[in-house]
């Protein structure tokens, strides 16, 4: 899917409050910026931000870093958060590529990271940037503490078998697999859907959803 440009999306982006900007130069630093050493949750591709706006709200002892590649999204959950009676202290977003995650946080930096609904890169010969792939794991080991943990939805089965695959050959733990969230009593508890899990489930998509950490 092309995503629009919108006019002036960068230079909202640079001038707003809520973004870090020179992030590259932050590894180590993410305690400081929030000035607390509550846990830090990251979300990869988090679109408008309402997933990870919501976690911010409910739990005010995590901190959260949504992190999106592209402008044209990213200025959307910056109108969100220009909207809200009182500024989410415990959230901030980057405008970044994914590829470059380990040059962002360091070792043992980061609890949780949350993917949803990622773009599948259907060709295989874009695999290894799928968010999910082995590549990524390893990236996402660099900076994962011992009991870090990965969530993945998506409506997406092809993908999502990938991931299951990636998982196994990535020497994880798959600790959580289900292929109908909605309909998993238990997992469905507290379940916050992201804009593209409202509109897939309302067509009737089931929803798939795994939890990885490290093998012990």
């Amino acid at each position: 899917m092309r995503l629009r440009n919108i006019p002036g999306s960068r230079e909202v982006i640079a001038e707003s409050r809520y973004v870090v900007h020179e992030e590259e130069t932050k590894a180590g630093c993410w305690h400081d910026i929030f000035e607390n050493d509550h846990p830090i949750h990251i979300e990869i591709g988090m679109g408008k931000g309402k997933f990870i706006m919501a976690l911010a709200k409910a739990n005010p002892q995590i901190n959260y870093v949504g992190i999106e590649k592209y402008s044209s999204v990213l200025i959307r959950a910056l109108e969100k958060m220009e909207q809200e009676e009182e500024p989410l202290a415990n959230l901030c977003f980057i405008r970044m590529d994914a590829e470059n995650i380990t040059k962002v946080f360091a070792k043992d930096e980061v609890d949780r990271i949350y993917l949803n609904f990622s773009d599948p890169w259907p060709k295989d010969r874009h695999a290894k940037r799928r968010l999910t792939s082995k590549e990524f794991f390893a990236r996402y080991d660099q900076i994962l503490t011992g009991e870090g943990r990965v969530e993945f939805k998506t409506d997406n089965r092809p993908l999502f078998d990938f991931s299951v695959e990636s998982v196994k050959e990535a020497e994880w733990n798959l600790d959580v697999v289900t292929y109908d969230l909605h309909h998993d009593e238990v997992l469905v508890r507290g379940n916050v859907m992201t804009e593209y899990e409202e509109r897939f489930s309302a067509m009737g998509n089931p929803i798939h959803k795994l939890i990885a950490s490290r093998e012990k």
